[in-house]
């Protein structure tokens, strides 16, 4: 598909020696709106270089560009304004669909590349939890972005199965604990112990120090500790799998802290062969003052690992087994001193690759009556938010069976698609740095501009086509298609990849929302003002190829997403009322 953008930078290359081609890249902007170009390229850095006015400079480049690519070349508030040839455009879309179909859009930048992507990393033995939402689908989103785009990933869920929680654990499951009652109900049940003995362990010391005891023997590897951490682990996978697969998320690794426990004294060997090693109180630590950090405490004072030191270890094997281009980190943005920390140290151990550690944060999920705490018990359990969201649905297509006095084929399977698409969208539809109050109702509705709203537009499409007798190979004109609706569609369509790079780029799902709802705007404004199914069948044939279009982009754009693009959606004509009002 052309470059229109290369084009520009191509033209302007020739134009002015003063700039280099890069530079030029650089510089060349996309306007708010269509009525400022397509394109956009400010002048006024070159005033000094043409001891003119900018606007003058802008005016005389815009008379002497001539080229196919763009029907006009204007200079407006000294910017050249780029306008692209829309018939050109709208060829080139159509064929573009035609030659890729469901992979319209898909590229090939990141090949030969390779990502690792952590994300999730829920907690053994406790809540998988609404907070823990974020990382989960924006890793996700993040890993079939990459994938969109050429590189190859490693997802990991660097399960937080290791630390003097579990330490804490083995104490109160010896001094309290149920083994039938915890087979039965493993995560309420290890949450009560949890929660019973933080309180106890704040007013006892000893209780603490017997916590902290049973850490060490499990560092150890004391056989009892050992087993008892096991059992912890199994349980708690087998919860955790469950949400997993009802939100469609899958790992290449579950290598978790515990992984990396064997590496931990060679890393920490070579940490003080090369004489980066303090002592602190009783610990060891790495003093970070030239980098303005709080120094990094390596082995804590009663001979046991950290959290710090053992991220050393993981970010050292995935270097050495998947030779990564990044390693990113989707974890809350409470963890910064931590990354930044992790970056320093590896600097100051000599590790080349530090600079590929990138933290992507996210702002923190808190409940109306405070923050989330497992420690308190304060959770809500995301299977419970998921379930709740497949109820509703559930309930809307009951209604529907009701009035129309006819079974809904595969209701199941749509109730899911839709619920949990409802959830994942509305987690991704704000830029994730934000902080954000977990409500109820906010969450499971599907008002304005949700993933149901979404996928009710691809289902649309999906039955126009059926009723237009869609083929791929009938004949079209691209001639046809020159309504602002059908054009401000192209020009969305031709965007699709950039706005995958950008988001890509910033690691930034919520850039896909935001557009497959714009996508979805601009296809019901074409559907509301244009007869598609007309009598004349090259007309109809290329409206129809245009449908197919938008349909592919939207399913592709949700699939980025992590969520499903039904076919068939079932909704009363009052919700499409509400949509299409939108």
């Amino acid at each position: 598909m052309i470059n229109f953008r290369e084009e520009i930078i191509k033209i302007l290359d020739e134009k002015i020696e003063s700039l280099k081609a890069e530079e030029i890249d650089k510089m060349v902007e996309v306007p708010p709106n269509y009525e400022l170009g397509d394109f956009a390229f400010p002048v006024f850095s070159l005033a000094k270089i043409y001891r003119k006015n900018p606007a003058m400079i802008a005016e005389e480049l815009a008379g002497e560009i001539k080229s196919k690519y763009f029907e006009k070349v204007e200079n407006k508030n000294a910017y050249l304004n780029f306008y692209i040839n829309k018939s050109l455009l709208t060829e080139e879309i159509l064929k573009e669909t035609v030659n890729k179909k469901e992979n319209f859009g898909k590229s090939e930048i990141g090949k030969g590349k390779n990502i690792v992507l952590d994300y999730s990393s829920t907690n053994i033995a406790k809540p998988f939890h609404i907070g823990h939402i974020r990382s989960t689908v924006i890793g996700d989103s993040l890993k079939r972005i990459f994938n969109f785009l050429g590189y190859k990933t490693v997802a990991v869920n660097h399960l937080g199965d290791y630390g003097t929680q579990f330490g804490m654990l083995i104490y109160a499951y010896k001094t309290w604990g149920n083994k039938e009652e915890i087979e039965n109900d493993p995560i309420p049940e290890l949450l009560k112990l949890y929660v019973k003995v933080n309180e106890v362990a704040e007013e006892d010391a000893e209780v603490k120090e017997e916590c902290r005891y049973w850490f060490k023997e499990l560092e150890n590897k004391n056989e009892e500790a050992v087993k008892i951490w096991k059992w912890f682990r199994e349980i708690s996978l087998k919860e955790f799998n469950r949400v997993y697969d009802m939100l469609d998320i899958h790992f290449d690794s579950y290598n978790g802290e515990s992984f990396y426990s064997d590496m931990l004294p060679e890393v920490i060997k070579e940490i003080r062969d090369k004489n980066l090693l303090e002592e602190s109180e009783g610990a060891e630590i790495i003093n970070l003052d030239k980098y303005d950090l709080p120094p990094a405490i390596v082995v804590k004072s009663d001979g046991t690992s950290i959290y710090l030191t053992r991220d050393i270890a993981a970010a050292k094997y995935r270097e050495e087994n998947y030779n990564p281009d990044q390693i990113i980190y989707v974890v809350a943005t409470q963890q910064s001193l931590h990354f930044k920390q992790l970056r320093a140290v590896l600097k100051e151990m000599g590790e080349d690759f530090w600079n590929k550690i990138n933290h992507v944060a996210f702002g923190m999920v808190s409940l109306e009556d405070g923050t989330l705490s497992t420690r308190r018990g304060k959770v809500v359990y995301l299977e419970d938010v998921l379930n709740k969201a497949i109820d509703k649905v559930r309930d809307i297509l009951d209604d529907r069976e009701k009035e129309q006095g006819q079974k809904i084929e595969n209701k199941e399977e749509l109730a899911q698609a839709v619920g949990i698409g409802a959830i994942k969208f509305q987690e991704l539809f704000n830029g994730r740095i934000k902080d954000y109050t977990f409500n109820w109702d906010k969450t499971l509705s599907f008002e304005g501009e949700t993933g149901p709203y979404v996928q009710y537009v691809h289902a649309r499409i999906c039955s126009l086509l059926k009723k237009g007798d869609f083929d791929i190979n009938n004949e079209i004109d691209a001639s046809f298609l020159t309504e602002e609706s059908e054009i401000n569609i192209i020009r969305s369509l031709y965007n699709f990849t950039d706005v995958v790079i950008d988001a890509c780029e910033k690691c930034e799902p919520y850039f896909i929302t935001r557009y497959t709802v714009e996508l979805a705007k601009n296809f019901n404004k074409f559907y509301n003002q244009t007869q598609i199914l007309v009598d004349d069948e090259k007309l109809k044939n290329t409206r129809l190829m245009l449908c197919y279009a938008v349909k592919n982009v939207i399913a592709s754009g949700l699939d980025l997403l992590g969520i499903k693009a039904p076919e068939k959606m079932w909704w009363d004509e009052f919700f499409w009322r509400l949509t299409i009002s939108l």
